[in-house]
């Protein structure tokens, strides 16, 4: 059974100003998410699914359906403010859904293969789903998932400083915790952190989590009482979110799975913010142009 690339694609993308899951920046128009679906595809993965607000599913139909027919499997998966579904018996007043690994728990009726995830807005490479195919067709079990570690240096921004989750890793290569840096720039060919204690450097080993994730369908019912938990404690707080590596810490600390961190040499980009439309068509252009795309995605 191929595995299936899950996008998580619900999220309001308040500091872009539109939705940026699906803005051009390829030269005919292509979203970011067309080109990991490309790159998933030549990988071998089998299935798409979406991860949507409902009033997105029109749009998203629109701009995939008619590129995508006959080349990969497609499904959508609605995250929303119903929490009946996972037998909590209140309703909680939020203007956004409960974060990324709520709107992985919405897709535990869909995913019945193993499976990775990946943000909508984030530019992976090729590299790195060819090695999470690889993962999840011959090594993916339901107490060893995994995550792509990228190595730090290509993951940073010319214009300025980044939060990044520095992934600390044992020496059989599996996660041991994230550190989460608020700062991190590159200076003198050098790459450093700045914190409450100063400046510190990173060595350029270091691998930062990109949120690209790899697990079987054991995670849904591993991570669904957290999810209870974590509404139970956070209901009085409308911005609290349930994040993947809450879950990924969990299930390291308790034992109940381990994560092993997937080196690759891809670079990644993304797209938080309007400023950074025009760097990321810049980028794409260059890869269209180094032939690691055609300049007609879907041709």
């Amino acid at each position: 059974m191929k595995p299936t690339l899950l996008i998580l694609a619900a999220g309001m993308a308040s500091r872009y100003g539109s939705m940026k899951q699906v803005d051009g920046f390829g030269p005919n128009g292509e979203t970011i998410i067309d080109y990991s679906i490309y790159d998933a595809i030549k990988a071998g993965f089998g299935k798409v699914t979406f991860i949507i607000r409902e009033e997105f599913l029109d749009s998203f139909k629109a701009i995939f359906e008619p590129k995508l027919a006959g080349k990969v499997e497609t499904d959508y998966v609605f995250q929303n403010f119903d929490l009946k579904q996972y037998g909590i018996d209140k309703e909680v007043e939020r203007a956004k859904p409960w974060g990324t690994a709520h709107a992985v728990l919405a897709a535990r009726n869909n995913v019945k293969e193993p499976f990775c995830v990946i943000n909508a807005d984030d530019y992976y490479g090729y590299d790195a789903f060819e090695k999470m195919y690889e993962f999840l067709t011959t090594e993916v079990r339901d107490d060893h998932y995994s995550l792509v570690g990228y190595e730090i240096g290509n993951t940073l921004s010319t214009y300025g400083a980044v939060s990044r989750g520095i992934c600390a890793i044992d020496e059989a290569g599996n996660m041991v915790g994230v550190d989460e840096r608020t700062e991190v720039y590159g200076k003198d060919d050098k790459i450093f952190y700045k914190d409450a204690n100063g400046e510190t450097e990173l060595p350029v080993t270091a691998r930062a989590s990109m949120n690209f994730w790899g697990f079987t369908p054991a995670v849904f019912a591993q991570s669904e009482p957290m999810f209870k938990r974590f509404v139970d404690v956070n209901e009085g707080n409308p911005k609290a979110e349930f994040f993947i590596p809450l879950v990924a810490d969990e299930l390291i600390k308790t034992g109940t799975a381990d994560f092993k961190v997937i080196p690759t040499s891809s670079k990644w980009f993304g797209v938080t913010y309007k400023e950074d439309k025009p760097i990321v068509q810049e980028s794409i252009s260059a890869l269209v142009e180094n032939g690691t795309y055609p300049a007609n995605l879907w041709a």
